[in-house]
């Protein structure tokens, strides 16, 4: 049902503070999204973990940073830190193409406005902060400052910055999805506990000098080659990054810490992954699933993308070496349960303008949902970052079952018509062949239930490239298996007589990949009739593995030389390919 009050939603402003009868808060949180109140929005999640923990939150949305800072003042001083939260992309990629061009709007601003927030807003609202309120904690959260919490390679900078908590002055950064560490944060600091005492909370990343870390630097941590090494030394950064996915991603992982200067950067293990309970509580909120009043009749692109559309699981154990997603929310899959799903699908349902169609059930990626480890002590013993590349591992259970029946409940709800997939597909899933029959089985039915009854006319699946060698770099499956799925997809639409379309994405210019590798991949996709659309050019982001390869020039678990396209007229060279069917690029 539609929300009517402003009272609804987080208070914005020191009116509707005073409208729920607070005459303080105890955290503010500045966001460099606009403020819209759904659990695809962080800001909106931390904030509402916050409240239901019986905390008084505010948010301020992309504040003013110029002229007098009266957004930074409007709601003076909360009583326990200042939390915040960049936006749900980083801050660059939001702005920039891999070319460094402007995008053509910004997904997350009303009207898709360029103008709303500043480059780098973690260091640019901190300083702020520090300035005007000098004895009040920074506390860091979202992408912008997890995927920068140790040294990382900045490409629009085009250099090696150090973590990211140096450069803003911060106090603190709760990095991957914060609910649990924001809340226990509170709990320590309003019990008259300081920062100091909070050093040894999972999932945080703090700087102090060597004394201060808590029981000292012992053989159980990895200690990384500092910040100056890394700069003298590209392999020494390259061996930093193993260390730093494979305990992003291990259930009993270690502590890692670098040396920056005379400081140290400490970053905590991470909390084990939610249970079902823990991430219900998280989706169930009473969000108003809406963006602030303030922004009536104004359109917040990213918003209307996902309005229509439920989020199912968090986590990934794809493991590709281009995404940020393990390093954020790790590779163990946090699945809701069924009744946390419906709940929100009769939400939807009840939304004045939702005319039956989901968009998506779907989520980091859309066949995950109840898979994991078949006996979790051997979880516990690897450090694999992906569970199914070079192969799929044999102790993962990968039975979709689970995810068919959803699909089916959700479908029975009055006033949906049809429920679509439309975040992208494991295909190597789905032809995966386990030797066990029922669960050979399952994964035919639900294969076929996907195709039949999910796709709204094209199903997004990501094959990447089709060089061997490349693939192997990004750590997706061999080309064989796309076309082996076409062929797939293609059987099952004839048998039922619909026509529809498989769209595959493609990245040019990722590490490994020479020009004649795009040779191929033009000739090949010539083959099967594509004519690509969904296509970019690699871009280097904080904090994965293809990046440091990218930046360092070698690969981190081999450490064996890797080749980039680096200068604009080699980009551009491996991006023609893509458009071999455009008689400009022909030739």
């Amino acid at each position: 049902m539609r929300a009517n009050r402003l009272s609804d939603w987080l208070p914005t402003t020191k009116k509707e503070v005073e409208l729920r009868g607070w005459d303080e808060l105890d955290v503010i949180l500045f966001s460099g999204d606009a403020y819209v109140d759904h659990p695809s929005f962080g800001a909106a999640v931390i904030g509402r973990a916050l409240e239901a923990a019986g905390w008084r939150v505010a948010i301020v949305p992309q504040p003013d940073w110029h002229g007098d800072f009266r957004d930074f003042k409007k709601l003076g001083r909360p009583r326990l830190f200042f939390g915040i939260s960049p936006g749900c992309m980083d801050s660059m990629v939001n702005k920039y193409t891999a070319n460094r061009r402007l995008r053509s709007e910004d997904a997350y601003s009303p009207d898709g406005r360029h103008d709303c927030r500043p480059e780098y807003p973690t260091i640019v609202y901190t300083q702020i902060l520090k300035q005007l309120f000098p004895d009040v904690p920074v506390v860091l959260g979202g992408i912008e400052a997890s995927m920068r919490r140790l040294t990382h390679y900045d490409y629009w900078q085009d250099k090696l910055r150090r973590s990211i908590l140096y450069d803003s002055g911060a106090d603190m950064i709760i990095y991957g999805m914060g609910e649990k560490g924001i809340v226990e944060l509170c709990n320590i600091l309003s019990k008259g506990g300081t920062l100091s005492d909070a050093r040894q909370l999972p999932q945080t990343v703090f700087v102090m000098d060597r004394q201060s870390i808590p029981g000292g630097i012992t053989d159980e941590d990895i200690l990384l080659h500092s910040h100056e090494e890394c700069l003298r030394d590209k392999r020494a950064e390259a061996e930093n990054y193993r260390h730093i996915e494979e305990e992003s991603n291990k259930m009993h992982a270690s502590r890692l810490i670098q040396g920056t200067g005379k400081l140290f950067t400490v970053v905590n293990p991470p909390y084990p992954p939610m249970t079902t309970a823990e991430i219900d509580a998280s989706f169930d909120y009473p969000y108003t699933r809406l963006p602030h009043p303030k922004y009536k009749d104004k359109r917040i692109p990213a918003y209307e993308m996902i309005k229509h559309s439920v989020c199912i699981h968090r986590g990934c154990f794809g493991g590709c070496a281009f995404c940020t997603i393990s390093a954020h929310q790790g590779k163990f899959i946090a699945s809701r349960s069924e009744e946390s799903i419906l709940r929100e699908v009769r939400e939807i349902v009840q939304q004045e303008d939702f005319k039956g169609y989901l968009s998506d059930l779907g989520g980091p990626s859309a066949n995950m949902y109840g898979m994991g480890g078949k006996d979790l002590s051997k979880c516990g013993r690897c450090k694999r970052p992906s569970c199914i590349h070079p192969r799929i591992c044999p102790n993962l259970n990968v039975d979709p079952s689970r995810l068919t029946k959803l699909y089916h409940s959700v479908d029975q709800i009055k006033g949906i018509k049809k429920s679509f997939i439309g975040s992208g597909v494991r295909y190597d899933l789905l032809l995966h062949r386990t030797g066990d029959e029922s669960t050979d089985k399952a994964i035919d039915a639900y294969t076929r239930e996907l195709i039949v009854r999910h796709v709204s006319g094209r199903l997004k699946v990501a094959p990447e490239h089709t060089s061997s060698g490349v693939l192997k770099l990004m750590r997706k499956p061999e080309f064989q298996e796309f076309e082996q799925f076409k062929r797939l997809f293609d059987r099952i639409n004839a048998e039922e007589n619909l026509h529809q379309q498989i769209i595959p994405y493609f990245i040019s210019s990722h590490p490994g990949c020479h020009e004649e590798d795009m040779v191929r991949l033009a000739i090949i996709t010539k083959r099967l009739d594509f004519q690509l659309e969904q296509i970019q050019d690699f871009t280097p982001t904080p904090m994965t593995i293809s990046t440091e390869m990218w930046y360092t020039g070698y690969d981190p678990y081999t450490l064996e030389p890797v080749y980039s396209a680096k200068s604009q007229q080699e980009k551009l060279s491996q991006r023609m390919f893509f458009f071999w069917y455009k008689p400009e690029e022909r030739k």
